[in-house]
């Protein structure tokens, strides 16, 4: 499979699985999702779009139809699927569409992109339980993950490298810091 910025291979750690979540920018959610205990690797990148190998500002001209998405890649014997599914809604609004907070676009769109019918269930679940939380109706997508396509490297980890204010923070298992957006 190619990538935005080269090869890239859907194949798992032996006895590991994906997910993918779309919960605005990426690099927070990304950061969230590496703090998790069970989680072994997470990247950043584009998928349920129209493009093949989007571009960041492909992708940002609202053109490609691609969201931002986190791929996790996690032990399910450490970290449950249903776990991955708290953390994703308690990470950002999912009542607002096509946006998070001051980021707008389609880009942005909340979405749980699925890798078999079990998650699918779950997702759906997850989604009927928490919508008993809020006040508003959940606009999150629910579909089958589609090609994923790496963000170019800068995007990889981007606030564990310090982002845009060059000030790390930590991707530690476990850790509550708060995340600050943009670095």
């Amino acid at each position: 499979m190619e990538a935005a910025n080269g090869p890239d291979t859907d194949l798992s750690a032996p006895g590991n699985q994906f997910a993918q979540f779309g919960a605005g920018c990426f690099w927070g959610v990304e950061l969230t999702f590496q703090r998790i205990h069970g989680v072994t690797k997470t990247e950043v990148g584009y998928s349920q779009g129209t493009v093949n190998n989007p571009t960041y500002e492909a992708v940002c001209s609202g053109n490609t139809n691609h969201s931002e998405i986190v791929r996790v890649q996690y032990d399910p014997n450490q970290c449950s699927y249903e776990t991955l599914l708290d953390v994703f809604w308690g990470r950002h609004d999912p009542t607002t569409l096509n946006r998070q907070g001051n980021d707008v676009g389609t880009q942005y769109r909340s979405g749980i992109y699925y890798y078999s019918p079990e998650q699918e269930r779950a997702a759906r679940e997850s989604m009927e339980t928490h919508q008993n939380t809020v006040s508003q109706n959940i606009v999150t997508e629910i579909l089958p993950a589609k090609k994923f396509y790496r963000a170019e490297e800068y995007h990889q980890q981007y606030l564990e490298k310090g982002g845009r204010f060059h000030s790390k923070q930590s991707g530690a298992k476990g850790c509550t810091d708060p995340i600050r957006c943009y670095g």
